[in-house]
């Protein structure tokens, strides 16, 4: 648990796995298979496919954990270290962690923009946003009293150019509308990370938190694809129908062939090409993704 020592549901939880390689950490186990305080010494993933910061986001799925649940599963495991090793030793091991927050998509893509949630017409797009910032803002202090300090918190990605989103248009093309959507959201997590930063005030005492601009990253693959090795940018690897993004992936389904010319690997997820490009920039990137220091720098603080 010297650097990566947990991550919550993002859209960078795969990057995370690489950023852990970067740093020469061994595979990050998800939470469910961390059945000895051995296994969660070098960090864990609480991540659960579907989950939101808001607790009914993801209804759909069946089994996801919310945010929240992950928080208790985290705190779980500071109880589990505190137990095997005392209390002062896990909390300085968890202070010394960095822990990934990614959170958001899914309170859009299966809740906000799904039509059996009536969640639309109670908020505006703005309310909405202020409403997921105010429910992180809890959330992140709820992480910081079990101990954590370290945070890279990130922002929402270009989901209106996902393929399930493109399959929705007859001519495949990205929705400037749902973009527009998550812009305020991501807005609200960068002015929380700087309200939050270092503000004993704020209620982090001793916190250090960075902001990843999940948006700006996709948007600059997206506009460019060629200058990162790609070729394939309106479809998924692997799905059926308009841009492979009508139906997602499903078992057994072949893949298709040359997977690390795509964006996308299915109607929702990038390819590991994408999250071996997010890690690199999470971890050595400039204030222009990765604000205001990036993971290196972070952890050796």
């Amino acid at each position: 648990m010297h650097a990566t020592a947990a991550c919550m549901e993002a859209v960078v939880i795969d990057a995370v796995v690489f950023v852990a390689e970067l740093l020469g950490l061994p595979l990050v186990p998800p939470y469910s298979e961390a059945s000895s305080v051995q296994h969660v010494l070098q960090g864990v993933n609480y991540a659960s496919a579907a989950a939101g910061i808001l607790d009914d986001s993801g209804g759909n799925f069946v089994g996801r954990i919310p945010f929240n649940q992950q928080i208790q599963n985290f705190e779980t495991t500071v109880a589990r270290i505190a137990g095997a090793a005392g209390a002062a030793a896990a909390a300085d091991l968890v202070a010394r962690s960095v822990l990934f927050v990614g959170m958001g998509s899914n309170d859009y893509l299966n809740n906000y923009l799904m039509p059996n949630y009536d969640t639309r017409r109670r908020y505006g797009p703005q309310q909405f946003a202020d409403l997921l910032a105010r429910q992180l803002a809890a959330q992140l202090a709820r992480l910081h009293g079990a101990g954590g300090r370290r945070f890279v918190v990130a922002g929402v990605g270009s989901v209106g150019c996902i393929p399930s989103v493109r399959a929705q248009s007859l001519a495949g093309r990205c929705s400037r509308a749902v973009d527009d959507l998550v812009l305020p959201f991501n807005a609200n997590v960068r002015a929380l990370v700087d309200r939050l930063n270092g503000n004993a005030a704020a209620g982090l005492p001793g916190a250090s938190l960075t902001y990843l601009d999940n948006f700006a990253v996709f948007r600059a693959i997206l506009a460019d694809p060629a200058a990162f090795g790609f070729a394939v940018v309106d479809r998924g690897c692997c799905g059926i129908g308009r841009n492979a993004g009508q139906v997602t992936c499903q078992p057994f389904m072949p893949p298709c062939d040359h997977r690390e010319h795509y964006v996308f690997w299915d109607a929702y997820h990038p390819t590991a090409a994408v999250n071996v490009i997010v890690a690199r920039l999470v971890l050595h990137g400039g204030a222009d993704v990765v604000s205001p220091v990036n993971v290196r720098e972070l952890a050796g603080m």
